[in-house]
């Protein structure tokens, strides 16, 4: 898994969403995800959002992904 492929995933899970998405070592990554949708949601909530477009590719091929998320 390359950061550009979770990239990817982000914005066809957040259509609209600026995704940025940093790692080198194929494991750990970090993003930074400014959405719309995230208005009037908690920090939980729009992480939640965020591994859902993930699915169940967290905790596999992705080991670590440190999030920070925002509305814009």
């Amino acid at each position: 898994m390359q950061a550009q492929d979770i990239q990817q995933l982000i914005e066809d899970g957040l259509p609209g969403a600026q995704v940025v998405v940093r790692g080198d070592d194929g494991q750990h990554f970090e993003a930074e995800i400014i959405y719309t949708g995230f208005a009037g949601k908690s920090v939980v909530e729009q992480h939640r959002m965020v591994y859902g477009a993930l699915g169940k590719r967290m905790g596999g091929e992705i080991h670590a992904l440190a999030l920070r998320t925002r509305a814009e």
